[in-house]
């Protein structure tokens, strides 16, 4: 069934699977496996996830025998105890992430694994068994550099294949992996950098974006005077290539790659223990320095075969495209398709250049069958009138993924009208902190409106208020009250917890808080309406105000600061900073240029906000905190009674002017 109007209404039924899609679906013949090796007998999707929460051990434990994990040696229990935070999961064994990224590649040596291209490179491709060969090298000479298990190696990269091969090389050999994109700016890069204290960086000379380079060269210098545990830098001459590297005693990247080759018998996957720590994942907090976030081999592995499989859908066949930069999570995600055994498409550039639909005309250049998206790439095809399903070849598109930030309705709608009627459009949930989903797609299920399809397997997510009453049809706190593998080990450096503890479990002890706003339908349906707490959703990527205050509040001209981001209809977004001037100066035309300037080039172009407004004071509670939620559901037009209590503030009277400038001046 299919969309024509050119409204339409959230939760309005746009597309049916076919009895044949479902029949052939990854949901479907897990189904039939657990029949047939389980006997377990569950008629539809809702049945497996209620099992799934319901019974965590069995559910786990079917599947890894029904991915067959590689593991030196069996699991004492699938899990310690059903408590959070601490549970531990799958103890005993021994495996490796990598080793299971690559397990398809002596079935599918010469087919295509890698297909790249960036704003001025043609497209082009990477066999699996070239990929193979280039990690086992990388992986080689890492363990020749001195690099051991449990060395951190990080990279400043952008989208290429070379940065996807550096992962699989160092967690290969059970190193532990982290990455910021190039767009980020030193200060950012050194804040998380610097907290793990890495052996090996990877670095790029520099990428590309909307027709300009970007050298990064200078950058890259001071990353790694900041960062002294620094052994070795790996060089990559991405926009120079024939220049050498800037940095006195680089390895390049052909030099590294200059290696003989290692056979897969000869190549050792160092298989790690449950609880070794697979790579440091950062997700900026609303104080202090970015979270890093320590997931485990085993619990990312688990986590990413149950995503790819049953919620993306993806089989051998298959051919991925998720638009990312190397900082976010969903660049880590994309590589794990390779679990499947499906092929992934690496684009470096901007996703409307040199035309608006140019990703467009990539998917159909690589036959991508699942395309990925954000919200707001969907609003620039529409502004533009492109219609890319009458342009392009996408017969091979069976799926769509949008990502990074709530879907209207119109959005779901818009990709029936211009792309294709018969297509699985999904919108999923989750998280830098779970590096996967909460809430997302079936294919058994049909397509409405603005609708998650529903909770993922072995997720048990909830909505409730603020007394921890579960909600049906109503708008609350999405919570998960069962431990699930990938959640993270802890933070780094995060004395007895604390942080850890405090970001998710302090509102409902043993639960977790993940801050977005959720309503849950009678029918398992999921709505995602924003953060409910004051977090930065900018464009899908989640920024700390700490990172904003932090630079902002340096230039001589501000006293104090406070930044929010406002979900808007159409799935738009409004990001003002309210700063309060030092006595004698004034916000004027040079000023704000001067607070852009800095913030694109410390942090990076998404910290830039949308507009910079001069305020009397900041508010901040009794206990000191800026009360940047308040302020955020003023805006967004709550009643004060329901966003802030006058008793807990510093000053009572320090929300008046953003109560006057919500009622004077409508967010856009």
């Amino acid at each position: 069934m299919t969309q024509s109007k050119l409204s339409v209404a959230e939760g309005e039924l746009l597309w049916t699977p076919s009895p044949s899609y479902v029949a052939a679906s990854n949901v479907n013949a897990h189904l039939e496996w657990l029949r047939k090796n389980r006997g377990k007998n569950f008629t539809d999707y809702h049945e497996l996830w209620r099992w799934s929460v319901e019974s965590p051990d069995e559910f786990w434990a079917a599947l890894w025998d029904y991915f067959a994990v590689f593991s030196d040696a069996p699991y004492e229990r699938v899990v310690d105890r059903a408590r959070m935070p601490g549970a531990k999961w799958f103890e005993g064994s021994r495996v490796n992430y990598a080793e299971h990224l690559l397990r398809h590649e002596v079935g599918a040596r010469d087919r295509t694994v890698f297909y790249h291209a960036t704003e001025t490179r043609a497209l082009e491709r990477i066999s699996w068994r070239e990929l193979g060969r280039q990690v086992r090298i990388v992986a080689t000479q890492l363990r020749s550099l001195g690099v051991l298990p449990g060395d951190r190696v990080v990279s400043y990269m952008p989208n290429v294949p070379e940065t996807a091969i550096a992962m699989m090389a160092a967690t290969a050999i059970g190193a532990i992996w982290s990455s910021a994109a190039p767009e980020f700016g030193v200060k950012t890069v050194v804040e998380r950098f610097s907290q793990i204290e890495p052996k090996v960086l990877f670095a790029a000379d520099g990428y590309r974006f909307g027709g300009k380079e970007f050298d990064r060269r200078a950058h890259v210098g001071e990353i790694v005077e900041s960062l002294p545990t620094l052994a070795k830098v790996v060089w990559l001459p991405y926009i120079n290539p024939k220049e050498g590297p800037a940095v006195e005693g680089a390895t390049s990247w052909a030099e590294l790659l200059s290696h003989p080759d290692i056979s897969r018998d000869e190549f050792r996957f160092e298989r790690v223990a449950f609880d070794h720590p697979l790579w440091v994942l950062f997700s900026s907090g609303t104080t202090g320095l970015p979270k890093a976030i320590v997931h485990s081999h085993v619990g990312v592995l688990m986590e990413h075969l149950k995503l790819v499989h049953f919620h993306a859908n993806l089989k051998s066949h298959s051919v991925m495209f998720f638009y990312s930069t190397t900082g976010w999570v969903m660049w880590n995600i994309l590589l794990a398709a390779l679990l499947e055994g499906s092929a992934v498409v690496l684009y470096d550039g901007s996703p409307v250049y040199p035309e608006a639909d140019f990703l467009w005309k990539l998917a159909s250049d690589t036959g991508a069958t699942n395309f990925g998206v954000s919200p707001t790439f969907v609003q620039i095809m529409e502004k533009a009138g492109l219609s890319p399903g009458k342009r392009f070849n996408l017969s091979a598109l069976e799926a769509v993924l949008i990502s990074g930030a709530p879907s209207t309705p119109e959005t779901f709608a818009w990709f029936y009208r211009h792309v294709k009627e018969d297509l699985w459009v999904t919108s999923q949930s989750g998280g830098t902190e779970i590096a996967g989903g909460f809430v997302g797609a079936s294919p058994t299920l049909p397509v409405h409106a603005g609708e998650i399809q529903t909770r993922m397997l072995g997720m048990d997510v909830h909505a409730w208020d603020d007394e921890g009453q579960e909600l049906i049809d109503e708008l609350g706190e999405l919570v998960v009250t069962s431990p699930f593998p990938s959640m993270p080990l802890r933070f780094w450096n995060d004395v007895d917890d604390r942080r850890y503890h405090e970001s998710y479990f302090a509102a409902f002890p043993g639960v977790w808080r993940h801050g977005d706003f959720i309503r849950i339908t009678s029918a398992g349906g999921c709505y995602i309406y924003g953060r409910s707490d004051s977090t930065l959703n900018r464009h899908g990527v989640r920024i700390g105000t700490a990172e904003i205050y932090r630079v902002v509040e340096q230039l001589p001209e501000i006293a104090d600061s406070l930044i929010v981001c406002c979900e808007l209809p159409g799935g738009k977004f409004f990001m003002p900073l309210f700063i309060k001037l030092r006595t004698g100066f004034a916000l004027d035309n040079a000023l704000i240029a001067r607070i852009s300037t800095v913030l694109r080039e410390d942090c990076s172009p998404r910290h830039v906000p949308d507009r910079v407004l001069a305020v009397e004071t900041i508010p901040y509670t009794l206990t000191g905190k800026k009360m940047e939620v308040p302020v955020r559901k003023v805006l967004m037009g709550w009643p004060l009674e329901k966003a802030a209590s006058r008793d807990a503030m510093v000053d009572s009277r320090a929300l008046d002017w953003f109560i006057r400038f919500a009622g004077e001046a409508p967010l856009r």
